[in-house]
């Protein structure tokens, strides 16, 4: 019976690896079919594709499903539409992995407008001039991507957590495209919190998405429904008491970003005076809750959040 279920479970590991070649190859040959086009006409392209597309997939019943929870006021024509601009952004941000250099136009020596407008520039400055750790916080809202990129700018090298897609063949690929163009990545697995402690005890500078589903993570609520928050944030912040930031890219019109970078966060403290974990692991549900009532379509609903 153990020799027929090994049997079986290695059959199983060669069918889904197989299943992730496949899907992999077809990414990627529309990938190259998209090189082919401008940076402009590819993106629109896939803005497009992804509105038609983006309804039929069993994603989007769970995009309509949390919008419905977080939103239980707005009409069924309101939730497709919220739903409807997050896959246009959610396809515009699968053409811009190969048009980021094409889209970060930014110059911070040059006052004529591109793509790319930023709001924080002397913060940025500033922390490039600061011999101390520092911790940015995002969320999957606009194009996130180019936020470690705009630091780079600045003179600040960021090293950023970041989670790889479940197909290994995708996640190779994206970890080389976002190498090339970010700097230093820790793939969010174990380890990764002892790799950012060892950047943040070299006075260097870490960067996070804090928006995630993460099942050993401590209760909090998010759209005034309960999730389970990651505390690493919380928990390195109060190790090297440093500071932290948040920031965010939101979509404009006319294929445009406006990358924010804010003044740092205060951040809860308990009665001996140490960073509360609970609390600011609240504090940053509450915060990306702003951005993302402020801009619903910029978000990805179909993230099982709250699963």
């Amino acid at each position: 019976m153990l020799k027929l279920k090994l049997t079986l479970w290695r059959h199983w590991q060669k069918l889904r690896r197989a299943n992730y070649w496949l899907w992999a190859q077809a990414v990627f040959a529309v990938l190259a079919l998209l090189r082919r086009l401008p940076a402009k006409s590819a993106i629109e392209f896939s803005a497009k594709a992804g509105r038609f597309i983006g309804p039929y997939t069993s994603r989007h019943r769970v995009a309509v499903a949390n919008l419905r929870s977080a939103y239980p006021e707005k009409t069924t024509a309101e939730i497709e539409k919220i739903a409807g601009d997050m896959w246009d952004g959610m396809a515009r941000l699968f053409a811009e992995y190969i048009f980021l250099d094409a889209v970060f136009d930014y110059d911070p020596n040059v006052t004529e407008p591109g793509l790319i407008e930023v709001q924080g520039t002397e913060i940025f400055e500033r922390l490039r001039n600061e011999k101390k750790p520092h911790i940015f916080f995002t969320a999957h809202t606009g194009n996130f991507e180019l936020l470690p990129i705009c630091a780079a700018t600045f003179g600040l090298n960021v090293t950023a957590l970041f989670r790889p897609p479940n197909n290994p063949y995708i996640a190779q690929h994206v970890l080389q495209a976002r190498r090339t163009n970010m700097g230093h990545l820790v793939p969010s697995k174990a380890g990764a919190a002892w790799s950012l402690a060892h950047v943040l005890g070299e006075d260097g500078n870490v960067g996070m998405l804090v928006d995630q589903k993460f099942r050993r993570g401590v209760p909090s609520t998010f759209f005034g429904r309960p999730v389970r928050t990651n505390p690493l944030l919380a928990k390195l912040a109060r190790q090297f008491d440093c500071d932290v930031y948040p920031a965010r890219c939101i979509r404009l019109a006319h294929g445009r970003y406006r990358l924010e970078l804010n003044e740092r966060m205060e951040l809860p403290r308990d009665e001996k005076g140490q960073i509360d974990v609970n609390a600011t692991a609240q504090l940053l549900n509450d915060t990306v809750e702003g951005w993302v009532r402020e801009y619903p379509g910029q978000w990805m609903w179909f993230h099982k959040r709250w699963g």
